[in-house]
């Protein structure tokens, strides 16, 4: 059934709004000023953003418009579209991070008011009260169906923006995280933070970091301010944009924006309105005509905090047609800093440590070797050039009693300071074992027992201490190199006739540290002028190479060796380690050398006290042999007091043996193990004198012990002129 007055009553209701709206059009603007009053008091942080502020004054001119436009059109006509106001500060909500709550609750509120006025204009234009509550359903109806439809296109808007901000930031701080820190070199860690941001994010990116964050010791003081610039990188050229080039130094004006945000530890988001240009930005006019010219407008100011310490500042500049900074952008920008501050920190501790560790290494290995005879020797120390760090590699060369010489190489397991800090202390050890005269295997015994204790001293964090040891032991008048191995690679041997590429039998020992396994010495003849190569792992293995493969390369280069042992080390480390390290290198090469048989002389002797004159003549005819009458005197009470300590506590046979090198060494040796020690005799004692007057003659005296008993030695100068017949030939 039809109702003709309802039909009826519809066409004039959408008549009569039409032709409120045809009377409100010259209103817009007073409606809208209405609009933006009422918002004004209701949420007054809209006016915060001047940009927000402008944008809200548009769109609500808009939906003003768009609304008289819908109740003007007749029934049937297209559907009014959202203004694109509407969706254009919908996206700045999204960029600037407000909730679209906020942005909703102001759209309800703007078309509330909308109404509101639209309903109080209705009576106006008649007093048939019917005719208005009709009207007013009506417009209520058409109003938040308006409401509804425009919201859901202005929430989309938001949406999209959010989304799309969202990857854009996602895919900026996921080539940040790959690209930031590749290295542990600071300059390299600020290049990537400008390569990365410059891309598609600033126009502009600088670097400064105090010389505090820079200086490899960590004390210096950021007095001032001072900063330098480490990196920097420009859309344009040159980087017309910095009156600053990498590596000067600056210092920002004390009230400046830059200050205070090293100051505070806030990042700034600063706006250049027209031709200003603050003198932190433009020092000069000359530089702010510049400025001007390339149209720069926002800068983000953001302190590199690491730690909770400040190292720095970063710059992010815009200009030309690049839109300007915001919240946002601000946002972003402190993720990224974040993480290249922490990546640059690591770089500055790693490079700290890492110079300490290698000069407290450099420290502890030998600058240069006592001059002695046995032996020629040359060493290179290569640090490793990744990100593992300095380890514990050493190399020692150290002078024995009897002419002869210890030769020692050794690595610790581990990298850094703590590496560092335990191979000092294991070759200390070494030298003091090796000044007792032990045997190489007895010593590496004594120097596993040092690293068992080292690691019961040691906490759980520190992990395990564990080393590699070679001691070799080379006797130039007898030709014999004994030696002992702990976990580490055998010498290589390069004899004048050919090159050997293992030594027979050299058995190789358990790492220093496990406790409770034997070690084993080994020991063979060496022809004069002998090559002995000793060196750690580091040489002959790496990445790409396996141990066999660098052996064979390290044969090549021996093989058609130079007669310079200085050439020979650079020769091999420029044929097995072309490029930096993977692990720390120590290499020691050393070149035997005979000792002249005319320069030693050996008695044996009877065991029975009247020997001790005979072998005070022979000490005395040796003397005038060798040109050495002065040292007559005293050579006669050192060997008289050594053979009668001999005779009277020792067991057969003994044995005096002299020794001209670049000292005069008196040796008597015994089958007895029993130490003599030195003691202060008293007045009424009839002996216990004998060794005191040795140590009053002599420049150095002690004992040594082998398989079969001992030997106790003195060692004199030579006098100034008598020098030259102490070399070897």
């Amino acid at each position: 059934m039809a109702f003709p007055y309802i039909r009826t009553m519809g066409t004039e209701v959408d008549a009569f709004l039409g032709q409120l709206a045809r009377h409100l059009v010259p209103q817009v603007e007073k409606l809208s000023g209405l609009l933006l009053q009422r918002l004004n008091g209701e949420l007054p942080e809209l006016w915060e953003d001047p940009d927000i502020a402008a944008l809200t004054l548009e769109e609500t001119a808009q939906h003003v418009t768009a609304l008289l436009d819908l109740l003007e059109a007749r029934p049937g006509a297209s559907t009014s579209k959202t203004p694109p106001a509407a969706l254009d500060i919908a996206r700045l909500y999204a960029r600037r991070g407000i909730p679209v709550s906020r942005l909703l609750r102001a759209y309800r509120l703007d078309h509330l008011s909308l109404l509101e006025h639209l309903q109080a204009e209705a009576p106006r234009l008649t007093s048939d009260w019917h005719m208005i509550n009709q009207a007013t359903m009506r417009l209520v109806a058409i109003g938040f169906d308006y409401v509804d439809r425009s919201s859901e296109e202005v929430v989309a808007a938001y949406q999209e923006e959010r989304d799309r901000l969202l990857q854009r930031r996602l895919a900026l701080t996921d080539r940040a995280s790959k690209r930031i820190g590749t290295t542990l070199d600071i300059s390299r860690t600020a290049e990537e933070l400008t390569e990365v941001c410059t891309e598609d994010f600033a126009d502009l990116v600088t670097v400064d970091l105090f010389d505090s964050a820079l200086d490899e010791t960590g004390t210096d003081p950021p007095e001032a301010l001072t900063q330098r610039r480490v990196a920097q990188r420009s859309v344009l050229d040159g980087c017309p944009e910095s009156p600053l080039r990498v590596g000067e130094t600056h210092a920002y004006p004390d009230d400046s924006e830059p200050v205070r945000a090293l100051t505070t530890g806030r990042s700034v988001l600063h706006h250049i309105a027209g031709t200003e240009m603050p003198t932190w930005v433009a020092p000069s006019e000359s530089r702010g005509r510049v400025l001007r010219d390339l149209g720069l407008h926002s800068v983000l100011l953001v302190p590199l905090h690491a730690r909770g310490e400040t190292l720095g500042l970063v710059q992010f500049v815009r200009h030309r047609t690049s839109p300007p900074f915001d919240d946002d952008d601000l946002l972003l920008a402190q993720e990224i800093v974040s993480r290249a501050a922490v990546s640059i920190d690591n770089a500055r501790r790693y490079t700290h440590e890492r110079s300490t560790a290698l000069t407290l290494q450099r420290t502890l290995l030998p600058r240069h070797t006592v001059q002695q005879s046995a032996v020629e020797t040359a060493s290179r120390y290569l640090p490793a050039g990744s990100r593992a760090g300095v380890g514990g590699d050493w190399y020692d060369v150290i002078p024995l009693s009897g002419a002869r010489v210890a030769l020692v190489v050794g690595d610790v397991v581990g990298r850094g300071l703590h590496a560092a800090a335990t191979m000092g202390r294991l070759r200390t050890a070494v030298r003091a074992f090796a000044d007792i005269d032990l045997m190489p295997d007895e010593l590496l015994t004594h120097l596993d027992d040092v690293v068992i204790r080292m690691q019961r001293e040691e906490s759980a964090d520190e992990g395990e201490t564990s080393a590699t040891c070679l001691y070799a032991i080379y006797d130039p008048v007898s030709r014999r190199c004994s030696l002992a191995s702990a976990g580490h690679v055998p010498p290589t041997v390069v004899t004048p006739a050919k090159i050997s590429e293992a030594l027979p039998e050299v058995p190789i020992g358990p790492p220093l540290g496990l406790g409770g396994l034997p070690f084993e010495t080994a020991e063979f003849e060496l022809p004069e002028d002998s090559l002995l190569v000793l060196h750690t792992d580091g040489l002959i293995a790496g990445r790409t190479r396996d141990v066999d493969q660098g052996l064979a390369t390290l044969h090549d280069v021996l093989t058609s060796a130079p007669d310079s042992l200085e050439e020979i080390c650079d020769r091999l480390l420029a044929a097995l380690l072309p490029g930096r390290p993977a692990d720390d290198v120590a290499l020691l090469v050393a070149r035997t050398h005979a000792l002249d048989p005319d320069h030693v002389a050996t008695m044996d002797l009877p065991s029975d006290p009247a020997a001790v004159s005979g072998a005070r003549r022979f000490a005395s005819d040796v003397l005038a042999t060798w040109g050495l009458e002065d040292l007559s005197f005293t050579t006669e009470l050192v060997v008289s007091e050594l053979v009668t300590n001999a005779i009277r506590y020792g067991k057969s046979p003994v044995q005096l043996r002299l020794i001209l090198q670049s000292t005069l060494t008196c040796e008597v040796s015994d089958a007895s193990s029993t130490a003599p020690h030195l003691r202060r005799a008293r007045i009424f004692d009839e002996g216990g004198r004998g060794l005191l007057l040795v140590a009053q003659c002599a420049e150095r005296w002690g004992t040594r012990h082998g398989r079969e008993g001992k030997v106790i030695w003195a060692e004199q100068a030579l006098p100034a002129d008598s020098a030259s017949t102490a070399e070897v030939t």
